[in-house]
């Protein structure tokens, strides 16, 4: 494996780190209140979102990057990676017979959201390959990050 596809695993695993908790967090919320399946995706997505551009905004802020650059850069970083993962999550979730009827005591419910965040994390690690290959997404944050540790 080259260091690109390497770098492409890891901005994954980072952006999946930030779905996840925004996912799970959501569908938890969501399904706890009873909200439909509509309004559990919205709630879950956005999470995502916001989780995913928070752990880059922290990591580009330590590196010493104001909040307006600092925001810039977790846009520029994370929208299409988070935007790939929550559609493979979400429409995992969706084709899979009764995953979005499941309780939060069905291991349904959990099994889904593993498999389908997995699902999520293998389909966007070639976009962030290519999207890094261009100089884009977390190529930023890597470089940003290796020129502080030199």
């Amino acid at each position: 494996m080259d260091s690109t596809w390497r770098m492409a695993a890891t901005a994954t695993l980072h952006c999946l780190t930030g779905c996840a908790i925004g996912e799970v967090l959501g569908m938890v919320l969501a399904t706890w209140w009873g909200w439909s399946n509509g309004a559990s995706i919205v709630l879950s997505v956005a999470l995502a979102f916001f989780f995913g551009y928070l752990l880059t905004f922290r990591g580009v802020r330590t590196a010493g990057l104001d909040v307006r650059a600092a925001v810039r850069t977790a846009l520029a970083a994370d929208t299409v990676s988070i935007l790939t993962m929550e559609v493979v999550d979400n429409g995992t979730l969706l084709v899979w017979p009764s995953a979005m009827a499941a309780t939060l005591a069905d291991v349904l419910f959990w099994a889904s959201l593993v498999v389908s965040l997995a699902v999520a994390f293998v389909l966007t690690v070639p976009v962030n390959r290519w999207m890094i290959g261009r100089g884009r997404g977390h190529a930023v944050v890597h470089e940003m990050h290796h020129h502080e540790a030199h």
